[in-house]
C-alpha cells in the first residue's frame, strides 16, 4: 500500500505490514522527473539544450523569490508583497543608475534599504499591531505599488547597467549565472535552517508559537526577522529581473505572486507552519517553469498557467484545512497520520520538547511525530 502525506510531503510504502517511509519532500522530485520525462511527448523540443537554457534562468529567479515565501509560510503566514517588492527593485536599479555602471552599487544599497523597510513594516504590523499576515502584506504591496507609480509616473524607459545585464545572461561552464546564484542562496538558507540552533528555533517558533514562547524563544522577533529576510529575497530576485530584462516595465513583478506560493505548496512546506524545505521549493519552482513551457509549447493560452497555479494553491489550502482528526475514525486503524489544522498532535509534541529545542540540544528534523496508537 502506498500513502502520500500531504502535510509533510512524504510518501509511505507498506510492504507486508512493514512501513517503509521515503524521504521527506520526495514527491516533488518524483513529479519533476516525470514531467521532464513526458515533456517531449507533449511538446516537441521542450527539453532540448536551447529550451532548457531559456527556461532555467526564469526558474532560478522564481526559486530565489520563493525562498522568502517559504520562510514566511513556515511562520504561518502568506506574503503578497512579492510583486510590489520585485517591481520596486527593478525600478530602483534602472532609474537610479540609469544605465550608469558607477551608480549601480548605490542603487543596490538603496534596494537593500527598501527591502529592510518593507519587511519591517510588514513584520511590525503583524507582530505589534496584530494584523493578519495576508492583510498586512497586501497593504504593504499597495504601498510599494504607489511608490513605483510615484517614481515612474506610470511609465518606465530606463535601462539597467550593461554590467548587470551581462551578468544576468552570462554562463559559467555552460550554466546560467542566475542558476548558480539561486543554488548558492538555496543551499545557504537550507544549511542555516537545518543545521543551526537558530534554524531549529525558527522551525519550532513556526510549528508551535505558544510552546516556543514557553521555551523562552522570542517568537515576535523571529517573525519580524522572517519578513525582513523574505523581502531581501524578493529584492535579490528583482535585481536579476532588472538585469535579465534590461528595460523592465512597471509590472515586472506582477507575475511572481501566485508562482511563489504554488512553488511552496508543491515543495511540501506545511501551510500550518513549522517544517519546510527551500530545496524542495526550488524544485517546485523548476516544476512550475517547465510546466509553463510545456503548456505554451502545446499551444495553450497563457491563462492556463494561472489556472494551474491557482488549482495547486487551492488544493494545498484544502489539505491544510481538512478535518483529519474527525475523519480518522473512518480510516483504517493503521492508516498513516496526516495531521491538519485541527490536529493538536504537532503542538503536543512541540511542548514535550520545549527544554531541548530551547537549548539547541534537539534536532527538529529528526524529532519523532507521535500519532495515535504509537507509544512514546
Amino acid at each position: 500500500m502506498v500513502a502520500f502525506n500531504p502535510t509533510a510531503g512524504s510518501v509511505t510504502v507498506r510492504l507486508a505490514d512493514a512501513p517503509l517511509r521515503m524521504p521527506r519532500y520526495s514527491a516533488i522530485w518524483v513529479a519533476t522527473a516525470l514531467l521532464f520525462a513526458v515533456s517531449p511527448l507533449l511538446a516537441s523540443g521542450s527539453v532540448s539544450g536551447s529550451a532548457l537554457l531559456s527556461t532555467l534562468p526564469f526558474a532560478a529567479i522564481l526559486a530565489i523569490a520563493a525562498i522568502g515565501q517559504t520562510l514566511v509560510v513556515q511562520q504561518r503566514g502568506f506574503d503578497v508583497s512579492v510583486g510590489g517588492m520585485i517591481t520596486l527593485t527593478t525600478i530602483i536599479v534602472t532609474r537610479f543608475s540609469n544605465g550608469n555602471e558607477s551608480r549601480l552599487w548605490g542603487a543596490l544599497g538603496l534596494v537593500v534599504l527598501s527591502c529592510v523597510a518593507s519587511g519591517l513594516v510588514s513584520g511590525m504590523a503583524i507582530t505589534w499591531l496584530g494584523v493578519t499576515p495576508l492583510v498586512a502584506t497586501l497593504g504593504v504591496n499597495a504601498l510599494l505599488t504607489g511608490v513605483v507609480l510615484q517614481i515612474t509616473n506610470g511609465a518606465s524607459t530606463s535601462s539597467a547597467p550593461r554590467g548587470l545585464a551581462d551578468f544576468a545572461i552570462a554562463k559559467v561552464w555552460g550554466i546560467p549565472s542566475t542558476v548558480i546564484v539561486a543554488a548558492v542562496a538555496v543551499v545557504a538558507v537550507a544549511v542555516v535552517v537545518r543545521t543551526t540552533v537558530i534554524g531549529r528555533r525558527f522551525v519550532f517558533a513556526g510549528a508551535s508559537p505558544a510552546a516556543a514562547r514557553a521555551a523562552g524563544i522570542r517568537v515576535e522577533r523571529v517573525e519580524l526577522s522572517t519578513y525582513v529576510l523574505a523581502s531581501l529575497a524578493y529584492g535579490g530576485a528583482g535585481i536579476l529581473v532588472a538585469g535579465f530584462l534590461r528595460t523592465p516595465g512597471i509590472g515586472a513583478g506582477n507575475d511572481y505572486l501566485l508562482p511563489t506560493i504554488a512553488a511552496v505548496v508543491l515543495g511540501g512546506t506545511s501551510l500550518a507552519g513549522g517544517m519546510g524545505s527551500v530545496v524542495a521549493t526550488a524544485v517546485g519552482a523548476l516544476f512550475l517553469t517547465q510546466l509553463g513551457a510545456v503548456v505554451l509549447g502545446m499551444g495553450a493560452a497563457p491563462a492556463v498557467q494561472l489556472v494551474i497555479q491557482g488549482s495547486i494553491i487551492a488544493l494545498g489550502m484544502a489539505v491544510r484545512n481538512m478535518p483529519w482528526r474527525r475523519m480518522r475514525p473512518l480510516l483504517p486503524s493503521r492508516a498513516p497520520h496526516f495531521g491538519g489544522s485541527d490536529d493538536p498532535s504537532s503542538a503536543e509534541d512541540a511542548t514535550s520538547t520545549v527544554p531541548l529545542v530551547a537549548t539547541g540540544r534537539i534536532d527538529t528534523r529528526t524529532t519523532p511525530r507521535w500519532g495515535r496508537g504509537e507509544s512514546r
